[in-house]
Parts: C-alpha cells; sequence; structure tokens
C-alpha cells in the first residue's frame, strides 16, 4: 500500500504536538530553544523524499496570513495575562521607552539600509522596517515573563520590558506598514503627499484610539464577568475552564476588526484588563496555561513550515544586501536603538544590555509581510522580501535562541541587577 503526504502529514503533527509537550522541559537549560528544534526538524523533514508538496507563500499568502495571525492574538493574550505589574506611567517607563525610541529609531535605520544596500524604492525599504519593527510575542517565549503570581512586582525589568514591548508594537507596527504602502501607491502615480494626512488622522489616531477602547471595555466586562458577576453560571472564573481566554481573544480581536480598529491592540489590551480585574485569583494561571499551550502547538506548526520553506528553496532570493541588512538588523540597529532608548530609564546596564540584545523577530514580521503583499502591487520585490524576512527569522530564532537560556540564567543568578 501505497504512503500518501496526508499520512506522512498526520504523523508529522502527531510527532510535533507531543515534542511541543516535551521540548520546553529538555531544552531549559541548553543553549537551544524550542522554535530552533522545530524550524530544523522542519528543514530536516522537507529534505527526504516524504512526497509532502512544496511550500509556496506566494500562492498560499492569504492562508499564511490567517495562520500568523491567529498566532500572534493567541500570543498577546498569554502575555496579556502574564503581567503583573500594574499600568502606569512610571511602573511601564522602560516599555515606553522603547517604544517610543527603540521602535521608530529601528524603522528609520532598516529603511536606510535597505535603501542603500539593496537598492529599493524607499516605500519598499519603509515597507520593509515596518515589517521588521516589532518584535515577537512568540517566539520570545524563553525571554517572556512567567505564569501569573500574588506578588505586583514578581518581575525582572528585562523579562516585563520584553513582554510589554512585544505585547505593544505588534499593534503599532499597522501604521508603519499602512504608511508605507501609502507611500508606494502613490510613488507608481507620480509623488504626492496627499496621502500623509488621512494616514495621520484614520490609520493612526481613529484604529489606535478604536484599538485601545475596545479593548478596555471588553476586558473590563469580560473580567467582571469571570469574576464578579452575581450569577454564578455567568462567573466563570468558578469553573475553571481554560479555554475562555480563547474566547476572549476572539471576541476581542474580532469587535475592534469589524469597527476598523487594531486588533492586535485591542488583544493584549484586553488581556491586561482581565489581569487587572483579579490579581490574585488562582483563574489567571488556569487561563494563561491554555493559552500557553495552544500557543505552543500553533507555533510548532509554524516553525516547521519556516524549516520546509528554507529547504525549499526559500532563501534563494536573498541577495548580499538584503542578507546584510538581516544582519544589521539584528546585531547593530536593534541592540543600538535599544541602548540608547534606555538610557537614564530606570534599567542597570546589564539590564540595558540584555533587554536591548533580545529584540526577537519572528511571526509578527511573517504576518505583517503576508498582509503588505496582500494589498499592495508589489509583485517586483516579493521573492527577496520573503527571503529577507524569512532569513532574518532564522537568525534570531538560533542567535536569541542559544543565548536565552544561559543569558538569562545569569540575570536570575545576579538578582535581576
Amino acid at each position: 500500500m501505497e504512503v500518501t503526504a496526508a499520512d506522512v502529514g498526520y504523523a508529522c503533527v502527531g510527532i510535533g504536538a507531543l515534542l511541543a509537550a516535551v521540548l520546553p522541559r529538555l531544552v531549559a537549560r541548553q543553549p537551544m530553544s524550542m522554535p530552533m528544534v522545530f524550524l530544523a526538524v522542519g528543514f530536516l523533514v522537507y529534505l527526504l523524499p516524504t512526497g509532502l508538496p512544496d511550500l509556496d507563500p506566494y500562492e498560499h499568502r492569504a492562508w499564511l496570513e490567517h495562520l500568523t495571525e491567529v498566532i500572534v492574538i493567541v500570543a498577546l493574550m498569554g502575555a496579556g495575562l502574564a503581567i503583573n505589574r500594574p499600568f502606569g506611567r512610571r511602573s511601564w517607563s522602560t516599555a515606553w521607552r522603547l517604544l517610543g525610541i527603540t521602535m521608530p529609531l529601528t524603522v528609520a535605520a532598516t529603511a536606510l539600509i535597505a535603501w542603500g544596500l539593496v537598492d529599493w524604492p524607499p516605500a519598499v525599504a519603509l515597507l520593509l522596517g515596518a515589517v521588521l519593527a516589532p518584535t515577537d510575542p512568540v517566539l520570545a517565549a524563553e525571554v517572556r515573563v512567567g505564569e501569573p503570581t500574588d506578588a505586583e512586582n514578581d518581575e525582572d525589568e528585562v523579562r516585563f520590558a520584553l513582554t510589554t514591548e512585544a505585547g505593544l508594537n505588534d499593534g503599532l507596527a499597522f501604521p508603519l506598514v499602512l504608511a508605507a504602502l501609502a507611500m508606494f501607491a502613490a510613488s507608481q502615480t507620480g509623488w504626492s503627499g496627499e496621502w500623509v494626512g488621512h494616514w495621520l488622522w484614520s490609520d493612526v489616531a481613529v484604529r489606535v484610539t478604536v484599538g485601545v477602547a475596545v479593548g478596555l471595555l471588553v476586558g473590563r466586562l469580560l473580567g467582571w464577568m469571570f469574576f464578579r458577576a452575581g450569577w454564578e453560571a455567568l462567573r466563570l472564573s468558578e469553573h475553571r475552564e481554560g479555554f475562555v481566554a480563547l474566547a476572549a481573544t476572539f471576541i476581542s480581536y474580532g469587535l475592534t476588526e469589524m469597527l476598523h480598529g487594531y486588533g492586535f491592540l485591542a488583544v493584549f489590551t484586553t488581556a491586561c484588563a482581565i489581569r487587572s480585574a483579579e490579581r490574585a485569583h488562582g483563574y489567571q494561571v488556569v487561563m494563561h496555561t491554555f493559552m500557553e499551550q495552544v500557543e505552543r502547538l500553533l507555533t510548532a506548526g509554524v516553525l516547521f513550515l519556516i524549516g520546509g520553506f528554507i529547504a525549499c528553496g526559500g532563501l534563494s532570493a536573498l541577495t548580499l544586501g538584503s542578507a546584510m541588512t538581516a544582519v544589521l538588523v539584528l546585531l547593530v540597529i536593534r541592540p543600538l536603538t535599544g541602548w540608547i532608548a534606555q538610557l537614564r530609564g530606570r534599567t542597570t546596564p546589564g539590564e540595558r544590555a540584555m533587554t536591548s540584545f533580545f529584540g526577537v523577530r519572528g511571526i509578527g514580521s511573517v504576518f505583517y509581510l503576508a498582509y503588505a503583499l496582500g494589498e499592495g502591487e508589489l509583485q517586483a520585490f516579493e521573492e527577496e522580501l520573503w527571503a529577507v524576512v524569512t532569513f532574518i527569522v532564522l537568525l534570531s530564532v538560533i542567535l536569541h535562541g542559544a543565548a536565552a537560556s544561559p543569558v538569562l540564567r545569569r540575570l536570575d543568578r545576579s538578582g535581576y541587577r
């Protein structure tokens, strides 16, 4: 009897799910991570004559966009539920610095380097900067805060800053992507700045406000329902069903997108609002654990596919200029802009160096690229854009995955200082 590609696929899914449960504990104290393993497994499996179909992000762009979209919102909910520190201007000051200084500087520097080294038009170079702007809440599991606890300040500044930065900049990257697309459209009909006013009002002011407002409203309503509703059937914290967090994720995201706000921003805001509703309740741990498990399963699948895409020649369009751009983003631009943002902040030099270094790039960048390619006429640049984003994800998985365990062990031994 012939072995079909579907048979191989079922086996890969089962083995992958089992590995997703086992690997985090096996590699916990090793200079490697679960993403590294799944990416390598995907690469090796696709080198074998398994009969699995070639991976083509050009043909299956919409499917890839929605898959990565789901993974990001699941990760955002999990990250928001884990944050113990109450929201505040001073208590979240490191996150504000990373968002207000590091993010725009990273976008500008990446765009300038891509313009110079790859010789792309300014709009395409800006698009690459915007796509690579968000740090990743998905692949950054090793450097995120842990599960919810009773203590409001039970987080070191490094993990807290990286978690909140990743939670917020995934939503705030959207206006930058839309700006690049608007600039590219304007460049095709003769340069004009008419789009800027509409972008500032609609894509920045209105959509950010809608995202935060809907996220806050949904989070507070669900927080009341989960922990304080008078009717026990509605007070879901009494029943300890973790999948309710998935319901909160899709309600917040779906309503916000229907109202043309930024759903990523709304989901993280919803998670933080639910977390603040009752910080000491054990149901927070139940919801966070469920979302973490879902995220781990989905992430394993996407990393397997990325490894397979590389094996199928996904990096063949990479040029020396685009490869150098990717390396500079990880090794120079992010560490430098991250360090600048934290000067005179609340971090010590050691914390500042760690926070600056772990600018993980990953699934969020894949989503934004898939989205942008569906909205703009960018066929001439599509192959190289996929190649450079895939390459930077590969580098980030290897570099940050290998460094996370030893660096963070040192941070823990030092008592967060």
